[in-house]
């Protein structure tokens, strides 16, 4: 099975448990790993075979700066239910997303939670 990465994607958003986090936001990343074949965009140079990360980032955005959660965890499963439901329910990906600098007593470059499909 073939690799499509898209690493790194930085959002700035309301999310966490705490009120100042809603507040006053924090800086995500978030990853998306799809396996699949790739053989036919490699082979024909055509975007109607290949996965579009166009798309893929929209949605990214679209849950990332949208309604505030509470949790990492939410916001990878919302993020992989759109990829699935608008993309295809034929591949297999996963979904990471990075809360940099949480609020912890110690300091801690990240946390993340990381999901995959299909479920």
């Amino acid at each position: 099975m073939d690799t499509l990465t898209i690493k790194g994607m930085q959002f700035r958003g309301l999310h966490g448990v705490h009120d100042h986090e809603k507040v006053e936001g924090n800086s995500f990343e978030v990853d998306v790993i799809f396996k699949a074949d790739l053989s036919a965009p490699g082979y024909s140079d055509k975007l109607k075979y290949a996965i579009d990360y166009t798309k893929v980032h929209d949605i990214c955005r679209e849950v990332m700066e949208g309604e505030s959660k509470d949790l990492i965890e939410h916001l990878c499963f919302q993020i992989g239910q759109k990829i699935i439901s608008s993309i295809s329910n034929q591949i297999s990906f996963e979904v990471a997303v990075r809360k940099l600098n949480p609020p912890l007593d110690l300091p801690v470059e990240y946390t993340e939670a990381r999901l995959s499909w299909p479920r």
